[in-house]
């Protein structure tokens, strides 16, 4: 997979965004949904960013999470700072004006229903991605995920649990992140989405982008290698990203 390159995160958050707005002002125009996947984080925030300054029209947008903090078999408060539900009102939903009833979550007492519930709807017709830094996870599946797994609750790996404490400072040990989580599934992405582009960006993901260029299909060692499996797939980095020992890409 050859990468798209831009200059910085603003730069490529900026470009998505107004595919984004492309895509929702199209499906307005036939009378249907248009639905979002959404990864939390550093990476996508440039794009949620620009799209908020872009201010389209979004009555019929739907917003569908990827994954969720779970302690003692429930999601966490949503007033947490680590939650991905705040996350998504405060970062993207609030300031484009999306009610909570169009904002997806899968819910840990029965979460194979989101893969039902995506289904119905049509599929995700964007969904965009992100890896860990350190062990290529996608949403919240660790290394050694299944080609066919679905939605479900997972054990989060300890190096997902320390990309966790960058994403969200209030964490400050390795104790404060939750242990569990409950995510789309590997299948889920790669069967219910029409297209979807993986971001990365800074030199901390050149690694991630190293094995992403390389993949010819899923590495499970590497969950984020499925965007080389997903209809109408595509890479978007930044400048930063070669700096590293992807000057050769």
């Amino acid at each position: 997979m050859r990468p798209t390159v831009f200059a910085d995160p603003n730069q490529l958050g900026a470009a998505l965004a107004a595919r984004i707005t492309a895509e929702v002002a199209t499906a307005r125009s036939s009378d249907r949904p248009y639905v979002l996947g959404c990864p939390t984080g550093r990476s996508p925030a440039s794009t949620y960013a620009a799209l908020a300054a872009r201010r389209p029209y979004v009555e019929h947008v739907v917003i569908v999470m990827m994954d969720e903090f779970v302690v003692g078999g429930r999601e966490i408060d949503p007033h947490m700072s680590h939650s991905c539900l705040r996350y998504a009102r405060e970062v993207i939903a609030g300031p484009l004006g999306i009610p909570d009833e169009r904002v997806w979550l899968p819910d840990p007492a029965a979460p194979a229903a989101y893969d039902d519930r995506i289904a119905a709807v049509g599929g995700i017709d964007l969904f965009l991605l992100a890896s860990g830094a350190t062990d290529g996870h996608v949403a919240f599946n660790p290394p050694g995920t299944p080609a066919d797994s679905i939605t479900r609750v997972v054990e989060l790996a300890e190096t997902t649990r320390r990309d966790n404490m960058s994403t969200f400072p209030a964490l400050r040990r390795l104790d404060d992140v939750p242990r569990h989580g409950v995510t789309v599934g590997i299948d889920t992405i790669r069967r219910h989405s029409r297209s979807a582009v993986m971001i990365a960006h800074g030199t901390q993901k050149a690694t991630t982008v190293e094995h992403l260029v390389e993949a010819q299909c899923y590495d499970e060692w590497w969950p984020a290698s499925i965007i080389a499996e997903c209809a109408n797939a595509e890479l978007w980095i930044d400048e930063a990203t070669l700096e590293s020992p992807l000057g050769r890409i």
